[in-house]
């Protein structure tokens, strides 16, 4: 169903309607009056009363018109009576601030109530909705216009991002605060400011993502709109969680969950709200760029009469040299193309990094500027001859013109020269962004009489960045001046610590080069096998998490083990191993670390060590029953980790990495969710910290890596196929240049 009640509705009623700043019913009440020339709206309080000299009618009924909306700010025992009254008259879509009734089941069944009728209710226990683009103001607190829009658990929290974005010059396309989401929930609300045109950028705080393969695929279309979305969630830490749990009762995702689930959708996960709204305000440029280049160009011809006729034929020249690469392109932040390592050092950096130009009127801050952006992934590389010969034009002797550039006091001689060399930088067409670093912004703070021609040089600044359609970021020691003022206004990004611009620019080209996948819903047909007659799927429910069930499970999809047969006493061992042969594995059952407990020997080389062996095991461990199995021997093998957990709002995710008994201690894995298929598993395999092991490490053959992502797609579909198990694990998955083997693996039963 459409929000379109939610956000332009043609007419409100706030209920809890108050004459007093001190109670919420004011704010609302305010707010929608703000409207006015938009919309009808109707105050409504019991009491009576007036708010600019509207009245507040007693209830519902009393309306003369059916409410598009309802805004409910009232005590909780009277909400349902007042939902109840609204549907009656009509409405259809509710907005209820106050909490629901006495708990989650009372809230549950007012917006079954609803829903039942064919509405939307957003909350219980929200903060309210605010749409710029419609003159909706139906919460509390100073939502300044802008680009961003934002869904939010937390209000506070987006007070916060509204203040902070305002000070960057930025605001609010739209807000939706959506408190316990009985019905309108993140996915619902994300997806209604995908499709709105004005929103840029769109914002999240998440604590409880629901239905997490939903939000996923949100997610992932958001980003084949072009959309950027940019998520704080919590949960780094177990106080975090706890935090949650007593906030809305929120059943919080691990955070490595959700981070794996934005990197394959193309959504930014985030830290903080001033990490996002640092990132927001670069990205909202990067989607402007285009109207600022048109309108850009008006304001540059009008300036240069007043400026003189030498500027304007310098302008002209250098508009003339960079036009061609500057015409009808978009701002794009990568992929770029691999070049050698630049100024800053360091190995030449990757083919898919977004390259940077660097200038500043210190080389000290430039140096440090370059060395911010490497740190994060982006190139600062050497500049084309030509660049470099367009930037020399206007430096003095001693300046520096590879990257960073120093303008070594060219600024001070004459502030144009800002302007005309990072012209030369987006003109030049080698680097994808410029950030200029150190003191313009300032020159008018210690000399007034420079005010008018830094604004002046500002002005040149964004017309630049607008024409060529290639992002100018500006760090600046400066606080609120005229000049960043005019460049705010502008678009042009303004921070005031370089490693916020650096983090910015990093997440934007993250967003860039992102291939995002759709969430799999269904299990995909398993790959076809070499085995002229593969064991058939099982589908019946698995008794127990114990190796021998999850090894027979693995085995019908096709998992490969060493030859085993489990065994209750030592004469049934030695008769095991006559038909297994010797060396072979010794493991004792029902132990979760087995090899710390003293239940595993390895290489049993005849019946005398298997006894011996069986006698230490069992007096060590007290195991009931053992496996004896063939030992797996391959030379230039490595030992993985792979498994998949249930998570309650995403449901199965699988995870490899580095294993054996140093699987805890590398920590090197990587996450999707469940199933795979045998290119998404190859690409997580080669995505590991440790991933040249596999490769061919120091002349060694490489692995089988399609042997090996076929292991990990057969581990995902049988953990997919029974939810009766919340974890799967097989560790150590041996892999080696001629296959993978599964050498031991446990469940975890609901």
């Amino acid at each position: 169903m459409s929000l379109d009640a939610l956000f332009d509705p043609r007419s409100v009623a706030v209920v809890g309607a108050s004459a007093d700043p001190a109670k919420w019913g004011y704010w609302l009440a305010s707010g929608a009056l703000a409207g006015r020339s938009r919309r009808t709206v109707h105050l409504v309080n019991q009491r009576g009363g007036n708010l600019d000299g509207v009245p507040f009618l007693p209830d519902l009924g009393s309306l003369a018109t059916v409410p598009e909306q309802v805004v409910v700010a009232v005590p909780p025992p009277q909400v349902r009576p007042v939902v109840v009254q609204g549907l009656a008259a009509g409405a259809r879509c509710f907005t209820v601030i106050t909490s629901g009734g006495s708990g989650p089941q009372e809230e549950r069944e007012l917006a079954a109530l609803v829903t039942s009728h064919g509405g939307r209710l957003l909350g219980p226990n929200c903060m309210g909705v605010v749409d710029t683009t419609t003159e909706l103001r139906l919460s509390w607190g100073d939502f300044p216009a802008g680009g961003v829009g934002l869904v939010s658990q937390s209000g506070n929290l987006a007070l916060e991002i509204g203040r902070l974005l305002a000070r960057a010059g930025q605001g609010f396309s739209r807000f939706v605060s959506l408190g316990n989401q009985r019905d309108i929930d993140a996915a619902d609300a994300l997806d209604a400011l995908i499709a709105h045109e004005a929103t840029r950028v769109v914002a999240a705080y998440v604590e409880d993502f629901r239905d997490g393969r939903r939000l996923a695929r949100t997610l992932a279309a958001a980003h084949a709109a072009g959309k950027p979305v940019l998520l704080l969630t919590l949960g780094r830490s177990e106080a975090s969680g706890r935090a949650a749990a007593s906030h809305t009762g929120a059943l919080v995702s691990a955070r490595a969950v959700v981070d794996a689930v934005c990197r394959d959708t193309g959504a930014i996960l985030l830290e903080s709200a001033g990490e996002l709204v640092d990132t927001a305000v670069l990205l909202a440029a990067r989607h402007g760029l285009g109207q600022r280049r048109t309108r850009g160009r008006g304001q540059g011809q009008g300036q240069g009469q007043g400026q003189g006729q030498e500027q304007g034929q310098e302008q002209e020249q250098e508009q003339g040299q960079g036009q061609e690469q500057g015409q009808g392109r978009a701002s794009r932040l990568g992929p770029g193309r691999a070049v050698p390592a630049g100024a800053a050092g360091g190995a030449p950096a990757a083919p898919e990094a977004a390259r940077v130009a660097v200038v500043g009127d210190s080389g000290g801050q430039g140096a440090l500027a370059a060395d911010a952006l490497v740190a994060r992934g982006l190139d600062v590389p050497v500049l084309d001859g030509a660049t470099r010969a367009a930037v020399a034009a206007h430096l003095p002797g001693r300046g520096g013109c590879g990257n960073p550039v120093d303008l070594a006091g060219a600024g001070e001689a004459d502030l144009r020269n800002y302007a005309r060399i990072t012209r030369a930088l987006l003109d030049g067409g080698d680097t994808d962004a410029t950030v200029l670093t150190g003191y313009f912004g300032d020159y008018a703070t210690a000399n007034p009489a420079q005010t008018r021609e830094e604004c002046e040089v500002a002005e040149e600044l964004a017309e630049a960045a607008g024409r060529t359609g290639r992002l100018l970021v500006v760090h600046t020691m400066a606080r609120d001046t005229p000049a960043l003022a005019v460049l705010r206004e502008h678009g042009v990004p303004v921070y005031e610590r370089i490693e916020q611009a650096a983090t910015a620019l990093a997440h934007a080209a993250r967003f860039e080069r992102a291939t995002p996948y759709a969430p799999p819903e269904r299990v995909p047909s398993p790959s076809p096998s070499p085995s002229p007659s593969p064991p058939p799927s099982s589908s019946r429910p698995v008794a127990d998490g114990g190796y021998e069930s999850v090894r027979t499970l693995l085995r019908s999809h096709g998992l490969d083990f060493p030859t085993a047969e489990f065994v209750g006493t030592a004469d049934e061992a030695a008769d095991a191993a006559r038909r297994t042969g010797y060396p072979l594995v010794l493991k004792a059952m029902g132990l979760a670390h087995k090899t710390e407990a003293g239940g595993v020997a390895l290489g049993i080389a005849d019946e005398t060590a298997l006894r011996a062996a069986f006698a230490r095991m069992r007096d060590a461990t007290g195991a009931t029953r053992y496996a004896v199995e063939e030992m797996a021997v391959h030379p230039h093998s490595v030992e993985l980790i792979a498994g998949v957990r249930y998570d309650p709002a995403f449901g199965p995710v699988a995870v490899v990495g580095l294993g054996g008994v140093t699987a805890e201690l590398l920590a090197d894995t990587a996450l999707a969710l469940a199933p795979l298929t045998p290119g998404r598993a190859r690409e997580l395999l080669l995505s590991l910290r440790h991933a040249p092991l596999l490769t061919g490490w120091r002349g060694a053959p490489a692995v089988d890596l399609d042997a090996a992502a076929d292991a990990l797609c057969a581990l995902a579909r049988a953990a997919s196929e029974h939810p009766e198990l919340t974890e799967l694990e097989v560790n150590p998955l041996l892999v080696h240049p001629g296959g993978a083997v599964a050498l031991d693996a446990h469940g975890v039963m609901t």
